[in-house]
């Protein structure tokens, strides 16, 4: 039975690993729809799957804890972080610290991965649980 810790350690690299599968599934699904439609629609079409994807993901293999409607409603929230985060990561080290614009999203997408990790675990676990047992343990 794993301990808090590193349950949260397995839990944050899934996490991490399911952002990079959700972002290439994204740029694949933005390039294919790119080659029908206007390219924002390419990307608000490409966002949306991508997101259901990453939900039921990080149901499955991050959380280990079943896909429910509330759930699924609430996790955009966990985009929404990230949305944030990395816009004010951005205005941080181009505007005040004066550094490139070229690298500064994936460093600014670097802080948002805890927070938006911190978001999209408290969606997907029930209210007071410090951590989610595997259900074989149950």
């Amino acid at each position: 039975r794993e301990g808090p810790h590193s349950l949260m350690s397995r839990q944050l690299l899934m996490f991490a690993v399911i952002g990079v599968v959700n972002t290439g599934t994204y740029y694949g699904l933005y390039l294919l729809f790119l080659m029908w439609v206007p390219y924002l629609v390419a990307h608000v079409l490409a966002t949306a799957l991508s997101m259901v994807g990453s939900f039921f993901l990080n149901a499955k293999f991050t959380y280990r804890t079943p896909a429910t409607w509330r759930k699924f409603l609430l996790f955009p929230l966990s985009n929404a972080t990230n949305f944030v985060v990395t816009t004010i990561g951005l205005y941080v080290i181009v505007d005040v610290l004066h550094a490139g614009s070229r690298f500064a999203p994936l460093l600014a997408s670097l802080w948002a991965i805890p927070a938006t990790f911190v978001v999209s675990r408290w969606v997907m676990l029930p209210k007071g649980t410090p951590y989610n047992l595997d259900p074989n343990d149950v």
